[in-house]
């Protein structure tokens, strides 16, 4: 069963800005994990405070705590507002808004330019619902002054009815709301279809996925879930979920690639190793999607910028295990069915498809700030969600921003993401320090170039989308 990656809300006190957003800070300061990381019947929530301390919540029952900030009565701010406290460098676990993401990583240029994602379809691909996608995302807006967008849902199997004492349908409304606010926050002007399956199990996603490609729903589709690829449709008791296959997924993925759809997928956040199918322990091993050779990986980083303005500073692998006590740090590995792709040639001599391909900021420490309510939370409740759940849907705004530049979706990236690499690296921070590493199951350092910890880097976006263009 697919897992949603590692969705990490954080709660902390919040500054009031007389002209943007007026806060009630809670009682105390908590984080909480909002994520599936073993089975569906094994939905597992973490609870830490800021001291470090970890208490797991396992069941059926999400947590509840007296949860974030609480922006009342707010008026418009602007994307490049500072009006949490944990936007600050002297935050026990700092939060990054839209601006400073977008200056980090040069997105603002693009933005500034007119590349918005105007005239763009974004596809998110998730499972269960969220009863307040919508509501969440208008507060969101109102906060950082984005331009309202409606989202459009398709479930085609139908929606799973909203239960708000389920952890799994609760952590994958989490993973809702980060998916659809910050492909939003990148690509400003794009239209989000929000394509929803009716459960977590592969078959479900797998359905909902070919009814995504075969109507061809957008321009770019962000997963953010994955899972071992030998786990790809075995139940926990080791069943298999007939016609749920590797290889008819990659039969869609086909299909996308010759429609022109560009596929993007977090590498995970359990960093060289994925839950085994009964979610008891873990394994060495690369997640699927994101190491199918046509789906664009991507891995997470730790980023280190001004609080204030966003201005790039430098990043590490994303690897917070000993500071959080359960796993959170970027996946990245090789694949045990897909044989070294020839974009991954010239790399080496690997032993098969390696993943990521690229990264993004996925830190708890330095997370991104999402509105999350879903019936669960009071509404206007903000978090820090952490994980590489963070990165595929600003990836997938990015790609946005670079189609309306194009003038036309650019497709399938990834043979193009690697010339790029060899012919311009200014495209790419490259990361070279940090490793990925899981509770002494071994993992892979940063080095320079592409690695396995880290893929090609992070974007640095005016350039890559220069090049991407200019090969397209």
């Amino acid at each position: 069963m697919a897992r949603a990656r590692r969705g990490i809300p954080i709660a902390g006190a919040a500054a009031a800005l007389a002209t943007a957003v007026v806060v009630a800070a809670p009682t105390a300061t908590t984080v909480i994990s909002a994520t599936t990381t073993g089975t569906a019947s094994r939905a597992v929530h973490a609870l830490v405070a800021t001291s470090g301390a970890a208490q797991p919540a396992i069941g059926t029952n999400p947590p509840r705590v007296k949860a974030g900030v609480v922006a009342k009565g707010f008026k418009a701010a602007s994307p490049d507002a500072v009006v949490f406290s944990c936007q600050s460098a002297s935050a026990p676990t700092r939060c990054f808004g839209p601006q400073q993401m977008r200056k980090a990583y040069g997105t603002d240029k693009l933005i500034k330019a007119g590349n918005t994602g105007k005239g763009q379809t974004i596809v998110i691909l998730d499972a269960f619902q969220s009863p307040t996608v919508q509501q969440d995302l208008d507060t969101f807006d109102a906060v950082w002054g984005l331009p309202n967008t409606k989202v459009k849902v398709v479930a085609p199997q139908g929606l799973t009815p909203w239960d708000p004492n389920d952890a799994n349908q609760v952590s994958w409304a989490g993973e809702i709301s980060l998916d659809v606010q910050w492909a939003h926050a990148i690509a400003p002007r794009a239209k989000i279809v929000l394509a929803l399956a009716k459960t977590n199990n592969d078959n479900d996603l797998q359905a909902a996925l070919a009814y995504v490609v075969n109507h061809r729903l957008g321009d770019v589709l962000s997963q953010s879930f994955g899972e071992a690829e030998v786990c790809y449709g075995v139940n926990p008791d080791g069943t298999r979920q007939p016609g749920t296959t590797l290889a008819a997924q990659h039969r869609i993925y086909q299909k996308a690639q010759g429609k022109r759809m560009t596929l993007l997928a977090s590498a995970g956040d359990s960093g060289s190793t994925q839950p085994t199918c009964d979610g008891a322990s873990n394994i060495i091993a690369a997640s699927t999607p994101a190491s199918d050779p046509l789906v664009t990986g991507v891995g997470g980083t730790q980023l280190f910028a001004n609080m204030r303005t966003g201005a790039y500073q430098r990043e590490v692998v994303w690897n917070e295990e000993a500071r959080f006590g359960y796993r959170s740090s970027g996946g990245g590995g090789f694949s045990s069915v897909y044989a070294v792709p020839s974009f991954q040639k010239g790399l080496g001599s690997l032993p098969s498809r390696g993943v990521p391909d690229v990264s993004y900021n996925a830190a708890i420490d330095g997370g991104v700030l999402v509105a999350f309510s879903a019936g669960v939370y009071p509404s206007g409740t903000f978090f820090i969600f952490g994980g590489t759940s963070a990165g595929s849907p600003q990836w997938a705004g990015l790609l946005a921003d670079i189609n309306q530049l194009n003038h036309g979706p650019v497709g399938g990236i990834n043979p193009t993401l690697y010339q790029i690499a060899a012919k311009a690296p200014s495209a790419y921070h490259d990361i070279t320090v940090g490793q990925n590493g899981d509770f002494g199951l071994g993992g892979f350092t940063a080095g320079t170039g592409w690695d396995a910890a880290s893929g090609l880097g992070t974007p640095v976006a005016p350039v890559l989308a220069r090049q991407l263009v200019a090969r397209r």
